[in-house]
């Protein structure tokens, strides 16, 4: 299962196909080649010159190598951590080598940089670029995705329990099978609260417990709790943060539905569009403050969730639309490696 940054647990490379991660690289490099310039430049206006000269260089190696780390992503993820590494680096001096041979050949009036110093500059840069990576993630995922996780994991408010419980009781005698069902609904979805949630997970399984979380609300809120699932042709393989959904469906019951006499609709849309997939969520809207606090909270958590397993590949959009709040999260479609 791919951990946090879409990576093995062992391993610690980037994924190279996220928009992301090629962004950084890009500036990263790019301000290796300015400060090259400047470094090389006898005075103020050769640099950009240099600047030039360096990045038409550079420039089609990155690109070309970026496509071709995306494409042996799970090549690379195979590895061993220490080979993938020599395996990166080993492609980078490969590149340079062939490109540097194809630029001095196009541009004659330039002067041929010496392979030891280009050889020098990739691998320099190539190891600047993975420790910085390697350094992000360390940061991010153990110690601040993890305890937020966590946090996210111990939201559980304990009237919900208390309430969930009183409504089991008041079936036992009218109708025990119902009862019964609600007790294996509460059982399993404490057991998902209580499991490492740190990795993605297929969004059917996401779906079936914001399913198992409504079938309990529904028996204490009653007619007062309408839900409308549209999830026709969603891919079941499609792999999202776990504990992603139900937070989004509590918040609509908690925030929307209960505090209305008269009840509400909470909207749940679950669709593939293009190469991403698309989760809407809409619920009744009324200006309370005082549990505001709260669902932005839980909105801001899963926002940073987003970004540590996506980056700048996913988004989430909340606003208020007349009379009811939506909450939009598009997030890319990948699935398990096969």
């Amino acid at each position: 299962m791919p951990s946090i940054n879409q990576t093995g647990a062992g391993i610690r490379l980037p994924n190279f196909c996220n928009l992301g991660v090629m962004l950084r690289v890009l500036v990263i490099a790019n301000l290796f080649v300015l400060a090259a310039a400047v470094a090389g430049s006898r005075q103020a206006a050769d640099v950009a010159g240099q600047f030039l000269a360096g990045a038409a260089l550079a420039e089609p190696v990155l690109i070309v190598s970026l496509m071709l780390l995306c494409a042996g992503r799970r090549f690379l993820h195979a590895l061993p951590y220490a080979a993938a590494l020599a395996a990166v680096v080993a492609l980078e001096l490969a590149l340079a080598w062939g490109w540097g041979a194809v630029f001095g050949s196009m541009f004659l009036d330039q002067a041929p940089v010496p392979f030891g110093r280009q050889a020098f500059f990739v691998i320099f840069v190539t190891g600047v670029i993975l420790a910085y990576f390697d350094l992000r993630a360390r940061a991010q995922s153990p110690a601040i995705a993890q305890a937020r996780i966590e946090a996210l994991q111990a939201r559980i408010r304990p009237h919900f329990l208390f309430n969930s419980i009183n409504a089991v009781l008041s079936l036992i005698r009218s109708d025990p099978r119902r009862a019964e069902r609600a007790l294996e609904d509460l059982a399993d979805l404490f057991r998902v609260f209580m499991a490492d949630n740190s990795s993605l997970t297929p969004i059917a399984k996401e779906i079936g417990i914001a399913r198992q979380y409504l079938a309990i609300e529904e028996l204490r809120l009653g007619e007062r709790l309408r839900v409308s699932w549209r999830t026709e042709g969603v891919p079941e393989d499609a792999l999202v943060p776990a504990f992603l959904l139900q937070p989004l469906v509590e918040n609509a019951v908690y925030h929307g539905v209960e505090p209305l006499a008269q009840g509400g609709e909470v909207a749940i849309e679950v669709a593939r569009v293009g190469e991403e997939i698309l989760i809407r969520l809409t619920n009744p809207f009324h200006p309370d403050g005082d549990r505001h606090s709260g669902n932005r909270m839980a909105l801001a958590n899963i926002r940073e969730r987003l970004q540590l397993h996506f980056d700048a590949e996913a988004s989430m959009r909340s606003r208020v639309e007349g009379p009811n709040y939506e909450v939009t999260i598009r997030l890319p479609y990948i699935t398990m490696p096969r």
